[in-house]
C-alpha cells in the first residue's frame, strides 16, 4: 500500500496538521523555531510541505506542542515515513519542478492558462522537445531528453482510462500562432490538440487577439484541485529560477475569479476546435 502513496501530498497533509497543532497551542513559527534551535524558515517549509519531514522532526514538534495522544503521534510519524518515499518522477533524477509534479499526479482537476505555448500536458513529443530546447538553449541534450520523458509521462494522467485528470485549458491565440520548431511540427501539434480536446474530461478554449486586454496579461498560472477535501486548492505560478505556490483561500479565490473571466471571454469548445482546424490547414500550406 505504501508504494501508492504520493510523497508530495503526504508532506503537504502532514504540514497542514503540524500547522494546526501549532495554532492550537497558540505559538508562532518563530517561537517554535527558538524552542528547537532551528530557523523559522525551516518551520515554515515543514508546514507548507516544501521540505522533507523526518520522524525526528515530528517527534520534536509534538513535544513542543505537548501532544499526549500516542495515536496522533504514531499517525503523524507514519505520514512522515510515507512522505520520504520517492515518487515516479525521482527515477529521472533532479527535476526542478518536482513539487509541482507531485501535486499534479494527485490532483483531480487542473485549470491552466497558457499565454505563450501549448500546455505541457497537451504537447506532442516533438513540440515538447522544441519548446524545452528553445527555453533552455544552454542545456545539454541529455537533460533535454530527460525533461521530455518526464513531460510525456505526466500526460498519462490525461489519457488514463480510469480516474483521468479533469483538464481545462485556456490558451491565448499567441500560443497557437507562435511557430515552435517548424510549420509541419505546428500542424501536427494543432491536430493533436484538436484530438485531445474531444476527450470528455478535457476542455480547450482559445482566447482570441480581438478580446484585447484580459485578466491573464500577467502571465501563465494553473489551479490544482484535489479529491480529498482536506487538501486545499493550489495556485501554481512557474518561474525561471523558482516557482510560486499559493494556498491561502483569498489567493486561490482571486485566481479562480480571474479564470472564470478568461473562460467567459474565450471561444467556446466547438468554436475553438474549428479555429484550431482552420489554423492547422494554414500551417499545411
Amino acid at each position: 500500500m505504501a508504494s501508492n502513496v504520493n510523497p508530495t501530498v503526504r508532506r503537504r497533509r502532514l504540514g497542514q496538521e503540524l500547522r494546526r497543532l501549532r495554532e492550537l497551542k497558540g505559538m508562532t513559527a518563530e517561537e517554535v523555531a527558538e524552542r528547537l534551535l532551528v530557523s523559522q524558515s525551516k518551520i515554515s517549509r515543514l508546514e507548507n510541505g516544501r521540505r522533507s519531514i523526518s520522524q525526528r522532526d515530528v517527534r520534536d514538534l509534538c513535544g513542543v506542542y505537548e501532544v499526549e495522544d500516542h495515536r496522533i503521534i504514531e499517525s503523524l510519524m507514519q505520514m512522515a515515513k510515507d512522505s520520504r518515499q520517492q515518487g515516479w518522477w525521482h527515477t529521472f533524477g533532479d527535476i526542478p519542478y518536482s513539487v509541482y509534479i507531485g501535486l499534479e499526479t494527485d490532483a483531480a482537476s487542473l485549470r491552466v492558462f497558457a499565454p505563450q505555448v501549448v500546455p505541457g500536458l497537451l504537447q506532442t513529443r516533438a513540440y515538447a522537445e522544441a519548446v524545452i530546447t528553445g527555453a533552455l538553449p544552454e542545456t545539454p541534450t541529455t537533460e533535454i531528453e530527460k525533461r521530455v520523458q518526464v513531460r510525456v509521462r505526466r500526460q498519462e494522467r490525461v489519457s488514463a482510462v480510469e480516474n483521468p485528470l479533469r483538464l481545462w485549458a485556456v490558451l491565448d491565440e499567441a500560443a497557437l500562432r507562435r511557430v515552435v520548431g517548424n510549420r509541419q511540427l505546428m500542424r501536427e501539434q494543432l491536430e493533436h490538440l484538436a484530438e485531445v480536446s474531444q476527450l470528455p474530461h478535457v476542455t480547450v478554449q482559445v482566447l482570441p487577439f480581438d478580446v484585447g486586454a484580459h485578466p491573464g496579461l500577467n502571465g501563465q498560472y494553473a489551479i490544482l484541485e484535489f479529491p480529498d477535501a482536506a487538501d486545499s486548492s493550489v495556485v501554481y505560478i512557474e518561474g525561471v529560477t523558482s516557482d510560486l505556490y499559493l494556498e491561502k483561500a483569498p489567493d486561490v479565490q482571486n485566481y479562480s475569479v480571474m479564470y472564470e473571466h478568461l473562460r467567459a471571454q474565450a471561444m467556446n469548445a466547438d468554436q475553438t476546435r474549428q479555429f484550431i482546424a482552420d489554423l492547422a490547414k494554414e500551417y499545411a500550406r
